[in-house]
């Protein structure tokens, strides 16, 4: 693996301009493996995990038209954790994100919509932001890289993280983790 930690004196910032629209400041680094979370709105959903096949079908129309490699995906009830890294000079995963949500959006229902929503033709069905870090090294990998297979354990979904069905844990050497 590439040594990033010169890339990652960077921080995620979020500042006002004067409005009521947060802007934020994300870091465009190319080459650099991304850990996302990326949540419902509703969080005692269970809908990522019962329409499945949606999501599935969500990232690889997603991957298709703008590729990016996966190195762990973890889907929760209500939740999902990866590890993304794109090609080469491409930083763009916020497109693939409201690319990958619109698509799964579009075949379940509608969550509760608030003015917001409407204003900006939303389902209510995703929280608005997502969190990404850019991966330093080797250990941050590793620690996050453990992070996406252990949380189905920490959530008391199962004993074993190769126990739960919605995850890329099995594709996964074990020397890698």
């Amino acid at each position: 693996m590439r040594d990033f930690t010169h890339h990652f004196h960077h921080k995620l910032t979020m500042h006002r301009h004067g409005s009521d629209m947060s802007n934020y400041r994300r870091p465009k680094l190319a080459n650099a493996p991304i850990f996302f979370t990326v949540t419902l709105a509703d969080r005692s959903s269970d809908l990522l995990i019962r329409e499945i096949n949606l999501l599935r079908q969500a990232v690889r129309l997603t991957k298709n038209e703008r590729p990016f490699d996966i190195d762990a995906w973890v889907v929760l009830p209500d939740h999902m954790h990866c590890i993304w890294r794109l090609p080469d000079g491409d930083t763009d995963y916020p497109t693939r994100w409201r690319l990958i949500k619109s698509r799964f959006s579009r075949d379940v229902p509608a969550g509760v919509l608030r003015p917001s929503h409407v204003k900006r033709q939303e389902r209510g069905v995703w929280q608005r932001r997502f969190w990404e870090h850019h991966i330093r090294d080797e250990a941050d990998y590793t620690a996050h890289l453990q992070y996406c297979w252990v949380n189905p354990v920490k959530h008391g979904l199962v004993e074993r993280p190769e126990d739960w069905a919605f995850s890329s844990f099995r594709r996964v050497s074990k020397d890698a983790i």
